[in-house]
């Protein structure tokens, strides 16, 4: 007997355009990936997938890029980002899922994927979960992500999912809210239970929807098991550190003892 393994490997953090860059680098065919994507009804934005390098790594970069002209911001405040101005509830975001035509398994991890996010927002602002309006969620881009996310593991066929621990980030990054520290609140929250490190990097290497993902597929947080190699994917970040911006998925089999 054998089992089929993905494992995690965040060694630089984990976001979920890196999430699906690693999982579509593992073989996983695009065009059936954006028909299954495009099930989902909503417009405003565009897919960029693209092969590139980084620190001489090849890997898959993953874009969602936010169409302007979508917005309803009339003003010219380039200050803050386009998809700020999108306020969704938790909701409005089960809504869009359910009334797609993705398979059920799809349905159920994004919306399990969105209520670790959502659960988290709610406790940070001390709202109820049903009221926290997300800047940050609510946008297009971190709906693909999370839904982007389902569509690739439904894709992959395995029997069991394992991370690494977290390599979190330290120092602040500025969002919606203003300054705030790294990992955010939320990414925190959602963190509870997992195993983290931090090498002192300044930089937001766990996102809060990378750490949503991550809590809802791996069983546990593990040096890698004993397990032969198959493929290994590699999901390229957008920064620049100190360290190669990459998230590592391995694909492989691990024996079985029978008794």
């Amino acid at each position: 007997m054998e089992e089929k393994i993905l494992y995690f490997d965040c060694l630089a953090g984990i976001s979920g355009d890196m999430t699906i860059g690693a999982l579509l680098d593992l073989g996983i065919d695009n065009e059936k990936f954006i028909e299954e994507l495009e099930k989902l009804n909503i417009d405003g934005y565009e897919l960029e997938i693209k092969n590139d390098q980084k620190n001489g790594i090849t890997g898959t970069d993953f874009n969602v890029i936010i169409k302007e002209h979508h917005q309803h911001n009339h003003s010219h405040d380039h200050d803050h980002h386009a998809h700020s101005h999108v306020h969704r509830n938790l909701k409005d975001i089960e809504e869009i899922i359910d009334a797609s035509q993705l398979n059920n398994y799809i349905k159920d991890l994004s919306k399990k994927i969105f209520k670790f996010v959502a659960e988290s927002e709610a406790k940070i602002h001390n709202k109820d979960i049903n009221n926290v309006h997300f800047h940050e969620v609510g946008a297009i881009d971190s709906i693909v992500d999370i839904v982007g996310t389902a569509i690739c593991i439904d894709m992959l066929e395995f029997d069991k999912i394992y991370a690494s621990p977290l390599h979190i980030g330290t120092g602040f990054v500025n969002c919606a809210h203003g300054n705030i520290p790294v990992p955010a609140p939320a990414t925190l929250e959602i963190l509870k239970g997992v195993e983290v490190y931090s090498t002192g990097i300044k930089s937001e290497l766990v996102t809060p929807t990378g750490a949503a993902i991550i809590k809802a597929l791996a069983e546990e947080f593990i040096p890698i098991p004993n397990m032969t190699m198959e493929k290994i994917g590699y999901g390229l970040g957008k920064k620049d550190l100190e360290i190669t911006n990459v998230l590592r998925i391995y694909m492989g089999k691990k024996k079985l003892t029978q008794n």
